[in-house]
């Protein structure tokens, strides 16, 4: 009828069927699909055989995670298929090919020609701890002065420990300027804090005396002081 669009097959999951499944086939699997309710079930091997559930979604979402969840203990391996195209979607998202890999899960790729990529292969991974951000985020909690950032903040700055030392030097300057080694006596690391001006709350009067800005009493007048040993 006039006015209504052609139906596109590449829209529906049912176009990622086949390719998947003459991915699996040339990997030596029997695959049927719409087996107890997943897209596509194969079989390798004798008994036991190797059992591979795939499920299908054009898009890499919620949904299709929690379906390959569900399917975890009724199988062997798990491989999830999205569309890709021209648009980059989620699945070319590391954070989500690291989250398939930690729940073990393949993660195909379908072209709209139905050419197959594999994303992310099945089996169990450990990742490698990071210990530089582990280090981090142990200083950082260590060095912060009580609990002065609510989770679930955006778009504000935090109050990082970083943050309350350079409000102490600025607080021990807001009567005049002082010299370094006064201001270190307060806060440790001042000379530092205090040379590398990174929110540009001081300035050097002389060598070793330093007082503070405009930008640093707008700052003082913003954020109440943490008392700092």
């Amino acid at each position: 009828m006039a006015g209504q669009r052609a139906f596109d097959p590449s829209k529906r999951e049912t176009s990622l069927y086949s390719p998947v499944k003459r991915f699996l086939e040339n990997l030596g699997f029997d695959v049927k699909g719409e087996i107890c309710g997943c897209d596509l079930v194969a079989l390798r091997g004798e008994e036991p055989p190797l059992v591979v559930i795939s499920e299908l979604k054009l898009g890499f979402n919620l949904e299709l995670l929690l379906q390959g969840v569900n399917r975890t203990a009724a199988c062997d391996e798990i491989w999830l298929a999205v569309r890709t195209g021209a648009r980059r979607g989620r699945e070319c998202d590391p954070r989500v090919r690291q989250l398939c890999r930690l729940l073990g899960f393949g993660l195909l790729g379908v072209s709209t020609t139905g050419r197959v990529e594999v994303l992310v292969q099945p089996g169990p991974w450990h990742p490698r701890k990071d210990q530089r951000r582990r280090l981090r985020l142990i200083d950082e909690h260590r060095r912060r002065i009580g609990d002065p950032a609510i989770g679930g903040m955006s778009k504000t700055p935090i109050m990082t420990a970083y943050r309350q030392q350079a409000l102490a030097c600025a607080a021990s300057l807001s009567n005049g300027p002082r010299r370094t080694s006064e201001v270190k006596s307060v806060v440790p690391q001042a000379p530092q804090i205090l040379l590398r001006n990174v929110y540009g709350w001081f300035r050097r009067v002389e060598r070793g005396v330093y007082a503070l800005t405009q930008a640093g009493t707008t700052a003082l007048d913003r954020w109440s002081q943490p008392s700092v040993c």
